[in-house]
């Protein structure tokens, strides 16, 4: 479970992200970033997306735990670079072929989308 300080629980913050955010799709995920200037120290939220075309109840909430669990990964490890001194809200919209990747494949998938979508947010 991500910490509450990190995670998008507003539906106003989920339409904000998908409205004005940067997106970047790949086969299995869709990554929309909103960076917002802030004075603070770099800060992150994070929502999910999984709608019944996942899959039944189980396989969604076990797609969720996946890719809550890889988010975090991916940021804690520093492999992705959170630009300074911005906000940065993340939605991941998991797609049909989520639940049937290997664990390996889903964090690829979800680091490129991310990548790309915050090389647009930047832009």
């Amino acid at each position: 479970m991500l910490p509450r300080e990190h995670r998008l629980t507003r539906p106003q913050d989920f339409s904000a992200v998908m409205r004005r955010g940067s997106r970047a799709g790949t086969s299995s995920v869709v990554v929309s970033v909103l960076l917002t200037p802030t004075q603070q120290i770099s800060a992150w939220r994070c929502g999910f997306i999984v709608s019944k075309v996942v899959g039944n109840a189980v396989i969604r909430h076990r797609t969720v735990r996946r890719l809550r669990h890889l988010v975090a990964e991916l940021i804690s490890s520093g492999e992705l670079e959170l630009p300074q001194r911005h906000s940065v809200d993340l939605v991941v919209r998991a797609l049909a072929e989520a639940p049937q990747l290997e664990h390996q494949d889903l964090k690829a998938d979800l680091t490129s989308g991310t990548r790309r979508a915050l090389k647009k947010a930047v832009q």
